[in-house]
């Protein structure tokens, strides 16, 4: 069956990725299958494994079916940079339930994939997909629209989402596409009007693996840019070239466009240009503003899965009476839910998408004077503070959508011009514009746009903590300027102000370092969009719902502006004041998990003390450090630190610093600058950071003054402690710090971690080098499957009298090991290199041990306690390491 849309497409195009001679060719025979149960009565999905070499690659992929025998539509499900094919599992068996064949894998470069990492490239990410469609085409189970053309989707976020929409744009045998959080111009997102975008674009390479894991132009590209702080023409050509835009003729196929509000890397613009285009190709085209982005939020993905699911119902399966939803629709957020503090979402709707700029109302802007004159500073430092990627995690965003103003301009550095009060409720949705006279002592000028909403105690809030850069070339001679503000959808209450702000450095953008004086004047109106015909599907909230969290974020934004976060929780335990960590009871089961991850796990650390957190893989350490640092909300129990319930955003986190999975740092400045510019963004006070004595523990000498990129793997780690070490929190954690680095980097890195804790500071690490734990620690607590196996001393640990290390004259075979484990009195046996490890039970002795061993003809040679922690550890945990 062939699904034609009428009007939508012709005769099918010639591929413009042609399959070459034996494009696929599937490695390791046919894969390993696996069959994944289900709790219900819905058909058990299969999953096969395989490497396929494409054009010189590897790439590593799942297909997934369910149901009995025949054919059906398929899904090509792509994932988010840094990510894998895994990322998407649980998607793909959930399609695969619903009657889809669904194919994942790892893009170029990442997971099990090798390869350079090419940004989508047409030549290398674009023609993979072309290549898995062809081996889609030869499966039985797949529906063909005729022979070589499967029926095929494509879905993914970020960047999975924009290959979905290039493989449109480069394959016509893809029938329909579901991009979300994703670019249509990769030049335009990393380079706003000729500004860079700099933060993101760090996060972005480094996420990669740094840019030696990149094809070498864009390595080079990246490089280039990062030095200078200005893209050239060379850059943004080559990054248009790798972006949807780039096909935007080409585009014909049924779209659900996703795109989130809290997202300053990939913006709403994003998606409204490509509403655009793939509109004019004819297609149909949704568009859905979800609450979360890349800034963080909630990404609703039950919701969102469940909308892709119905297009493809829709146009895969042709199923007309599949829901596809409103042409448009927007996530609202209303107040918060008082029994987790999750902001409450409304859906509004609209029966078209009305663009950025629809339904426009007037507001005049004065300020204090007609011209206001204001300086970019020398070294464009210290910059003005909006949304902070990579550091955020979506707080700020989170905090702005519940009227909470976290934002930060200095004074000097920026104009602004008010509004009067609005008379009515105002609800913005789009772009704002404004036009203005900008007059430099330079010839470029780069600004930075943004509108608050002011209430009328003059707090103000800036939704989404969205700015916009403008480059203005000429402005020496002065030029007038019509600037479009971020989209978002935000609601101004009656009383409330509107503020323009242009500020002249931003934390998240490169400005131009030399000082100059910017003047600037309204030359218009500020005009606003309001989307009139988007309608709230709910009905309104009663009223106390919506000013009792206003009370609250009042509350909040007062400790926001001492730099201190602040959660509900149980009241402090004056008992525990001194005491640095308390866990008790603590559970933590992930959904869809088949076990607990953490289970009723109990353990206390003391002042002073270095703490070796160890497990095999699995055991839960990441887990319990994730909850410790308040990253994720416990099922059960509770942790206290100095007394103090730990929450997300708990008070009690400023005295506690973490490094965990490596940290991102901007590899053209010096490590000195990056340490600053971190400290900067937490928005805490200058003398707090202690930095000083910070760099003297971390023992970094003169490199701190070199750029970073310049620095060895063993001094990258080290800068990111020295960076956790910053405010001299009372309470350090480190995840592995010992990675990727030599012998006398360890060494040095154990230095480090003694030194910390020697003035009454506490240590708690985490890693798989247990000599160095041994050497390093002062106490240990031992997890397995989740839960505690032994606490206490590592003198204890490692003297422990009930592990007697047995040696003998040859190794001991497998069937004697597990009778040796069986016998009364013995509570675990492991084989070691020297003989066996074997710990005994309450009810267990030496004598008795060994003369069981006599009977069972081992050829015992010595017995004696052992006295290496990797002994105890293997013996502690049965030997599932």
């Amino acid at each position: 069956m062939d699904l034609r849309l009428p009007g939508l497409r012709g005769p099918r195009r010639p591929r413009r990725i042609v399959s070459a001679v034996a494009a696929v060719v599937v490695l390791a025979g046919a894969g390993t299958w696996t069959a994944v149960a289900s709790d219900d009565d819905t058909p058990a999905v299969h999953r096969a494994d395989r490497v396929m070499a494409v054009d010189g690659v590897r790439l590593d992929t799942s297909y997934f079916t369910s149901g009995t025998a025949g054919r059906r539509p398929a899904v090509l499900l792509g994932h988010g940079f840094g990510g894998s094919k895994d990322d998407v599992r649980q998607q793909a068996e959930d399609l695969a339930r619903d009657g889809y064949a669904v194919l994942t894998w790892s893009a170029r470069g990442f997971g099990k994939s090798t390869g350079k990492i090419g940004l989508n490239d047409p030549k290398g990410e674009v023609a993979d997909v072309s290549r898995l469609i062809d081996w889609l085409a030869k499966q039985p189970q797949v529906q063909l629209d005729r022979s070589g053309d499967p029926r095929v989707g494509v879905a993914g976020a970020s960047y999975g989402g924009a290959i979905s929409l290039l493989a449109a744009g480069y394959d016509d045998r893809v029938d329909a596409i579901a991009p979300a959080i994703t670019y249509w111009n990769l030049a335009d997102a990393l380079f706003p009007d000729g500004v860079f975008k700099k933060l993101w674009a760090g996060i972005f390479f480094n996420t990669g693996g740094g840019a030696a894991r990149f094809e070498p132009a864009l390595a080079a590209m990246y490089e280039r840019v990062a030095e200078s702080g200005t893209p050239d023409t060379a850059a943004r050509e080559l990054l248009e070239a790798r972006s949807p835009s780039a096909v935007a003729d080409r585009i014909k196929v049924p779209t659900l466009l996703l795109q989130g509000q809290t997202d300053s890397l990939f913006t709403l613009a994003q998606s409204d240009a490509a509403e655009k285009a793939i509109r004019a190709n004819g297609a149909p085209v949704d568009v859905d503003w979800i609450a979360g982005g890349h800034d963080g939020g909630d990404l609703e993905g039950d919701r969102v899965q469940s909308r892709v699911r119905s297009w493809f119902d829709r146009y895969l399966k042709d199923d007309k009476a599949a829901d596809t939803g409103p042409a448009f629709r927007v996530t609202r957020t209303g107040g918060v839910d008082s029994t987790d503090g999750a902001a409450r979402l409304r859906g509004a709707s609209a029966d078209t998408y009305p663009g950025l700029e629809n339904g426009e109302r007037a507001f005049t802007l004065t300020g204090r004077r007609e011209e206001q004159s204001f300086t970019n500073p020398p070294g464009a430092s210290p910059p003005a503070v909006s949304a902070l990627p990579g550091l955020g995690g979506g707080g700020l965003s989170r905090l702005s959508s519940l009227g909470v103003g976290v934002s930060l301009d200095f004074p000097g550095q920026y104009a602004s011009f008010d509004s009067a009060p609005v008379t009515d409720d105002l609800r913005v949705t789009g772009s704002p514009t404004v036009t203005v006279h900008v007059r430099s002592t330079s010839d470029t000028a780069v600004l930075f746009a943004k509108v608050y909403d002011v209430s009328g105690s003059g707090g103000q809030v800036l939704p989404s903590q969205l700015v916009t850069p403008v480059r203005v070339e000429g402005a020496k001679a002065g030029k007038d300027v019509t600037i479009t503000l971020p989209a978002v959808d935000h609601k101004v209450q009656d009383g409330h102000r509107l503020r323009l702000v242009l500020a002249s450095t931003d934390l998240g953008y490169a400005s131009p370092m030399t000082p100059a004086t910017y003047t600037v004047s309204m030359k218009g109106a500020l005009k606003v969009p309001t989307a009139p015909a988007v309608t709230t599907a709910a009905a309104p909230l009663p009223s106390w719902v919506w000013w009792l969290p206003l009370t609250g974020a009042a509350i909040a934004l007062a400790l926001l502006l001492t730099a201190r976060r602040r959660t509900a929780g149980p009241a402090p335990d004056p008992a525990l004041a001194e005491v640095p960590l308390q866990i008790t009871d603590l559970s933590k089961k992930y959904a869809n998990g088949d076990r607990y991850s953490v289970r009723d796990l109990s353990f206390r650390v003391e002042k002073g003390q270095v703490l070796g957190l160890l497990g095999p893989n699995g055991a839960g350490k990441t887990t319990t450090l994730r909850m410790l640092m308040g990253l994720i909300t416990p099922d059960g129990g509770e942790i206290r630190v100095f007394g103090h319930a730990v929450r997300p955003g708990a008070p009690v986190l400023s005295r506690v610093g973490s490094f965990v999975e490596g940290a991102g740092f901007l590899p053209h400045l010096s490590g000195r600058e990056n340490l600053e510019l971190y400290w900067r963004a937490t928005g805490r006070p200058a003398e707090d950071a202690h930095l000083e004595e910070a760099l003297e523990i971390a023992g970094l000498g003169d490199a701190l003054a070199r750029a970073v990129r310049t620095y060895s793997q063993g001094m990258r780690q080290r800068l990111a402690i020295a960076q956790a070490m910053l405010g001299l929190p009372d309470l350090l954690i480190l995840d592995e710090p010992t990675n990727g680095l030599d012998p006398p980097q360890i060494r040095e890195m154990r230095e480090v971690m003694i030194r910390y804790a020697a003035d009454g500071r506490t240590v708690i690490v985490s890693s798989h080098l247990l000599s160095e734990i041994e050497q390093s620690c002062t106490h240990l607590v031992v997890m397995d499957r989740g839960r505690l196996v032994q606490a206490g001393p590592v003198a204890e640990i490692v003297g422990s009298g009930d592990t007697l290390l047995v040696g003998t004259a040859a190794p001991v075979e497998e069937p004697v090991v597990e009778k040796i484990a069986a016998l009364p009195g013995v509570a675990s046996a492991v084989p070691v290199d020297e003989g066996l490890l074997v710990r005994l039970g309450a009810d267990g002795s030496a004598q008795r041990l060994v003369a069981e061993l006599v009977r069972l003809d081992v050829p015992v040679q010595a017995v004696g306690p052992h006295r290496r922690l990797e002994d105890a550890f293997l013996t502690l945990i049965g030997g599932s390491a």
